[in-house]
């Protein structure tokens, strides 16, 4: 597969750190010959304007052969991969490496590509979301019997579960924005990448971009609050796709009766509330991934 120009020339401003995309770090001439050095790549820079010189490379790149229909030629996956290593972003705080990820995926989107960022190193790896696992990680939860069913009412996505990719179903009124915000935050400090049905419009339905949501994501975090219909439906949907499922409330009376032995993160809607709420969530999601990526270990030995 080949990426189309509009996706060249974005990544190519990504590598500039030019506008749109100054959240990127900046490169001068040197520095963007020094990129393609840290790949093992002979390219140097020949004085001409930044963008067109980048944007040939990548040309050069993209038309390379590809080992996999679903993916790009390796040496356009390795410079996607680079862009992104957290080395890039040492020494500037005013860069935020998982703000710069969603522009790529944004960037990767019609493709059918997505970004898997590791944990622990936070190095990122390009991957295809074809794919139709059905995350089981579910924790504290002993191995079961797996079935398989066909949604009558949803499309399966040709999407693969993202490791780093947290849903949150919630109302979208104005009052819950400060608590996704929290929510955002939270995620940001571990880092992982967090979505709200009303951030994306893929699909013609917006019940089946809140499926795909759900689906694709690893960890679902649900506020209870108001005992909205909307959330207690999406809620089942994420228990029995086996996501791992955080509930959060500003009152534990409004937790249905059959989740009650569940534990919740109960927070208070002002900003010293939102800020523990923030911090509990952080360590909560930790502990999860800590969890899932020690069983995963364990299945490998």
């Amino acid at each position: 597969m080949e990426l189309g120009n509009a996706a060249i020339g974005n990544i190519a401003r990504m590598i500039c750190g030019d506008a749109p995309y100054t959240m990127f770090p900046y490169r001068s001439s040197s520095y963007l010959t020094a990129f393609f050095k840290g790949l093992n790549m002979d390219y140097v820079h020949d004085g001409s304007t930044r963008y067109w010189w980048v944007r040939a490379v990548l040309v050069e790149l993209n038309g390379q052969p590809s080992q996999d229909e679903r993916m790009p030629s390796p040496a356009i996956a390795k410079v996607i991969e680079h862009l992104l290593h957290p080395d890039h972003f040492v020494g500037h705080q005013d860069k935020d490496q998982s703000a710069c990820v969603e522009r790529v995926r944004e960037a990767l989107m019609p493709y059918q590509l997505d970004l898997e960022i590791e944990s622990r190193t936070r190095r990122a790896r390009l991957v295809p979301r074809h794919g139709e696992y059905i995350s089981t990680a579910i924790e504290e939860r002993e191995a079961r019997r797996t079935i398989t069913f066909t949604p009558l009412v949803f499309k399966v996505p040709e999407a693969s579960v993202q490791n780093a990719q947290v849903s949150v179903m919630m109302p979208f009124t104005a009052e819950f924005d400060a608590v996704y915000e929290a929510i955002r935050e939270a995620c940001r400090g571990v880092p992982l990448t967090c979505y709200r049905a009303d951030d994306i419009w893929v699909n013609s339905t917006f019940i089946q971009d809140i499926f795909d949501l759900i689906f694709t994501s690893r960890i679902v975090i649900v506020d209870f609050t108001g005992r909205n219909p909307n959330v207690m439906y999406e809620t089942g949907v994420a228990h029995t796709l086996g996501k791992v499922v955080v509930p959060i409330t500003q009152s534990l009376d409004d937790i249905p009766s059959d989740l009650k032995p569940h534990r919740a993160l109960k927070y208070l809607p002002n900003a010293e509330g939102l800020s523990d709420l923030a911090g509990k969530l952080e360590k909560r999601m930790r502990t999860i991934l800590a969890k899932v990526d020690s069983d995963a270990r364990d299945a490998d030995v």
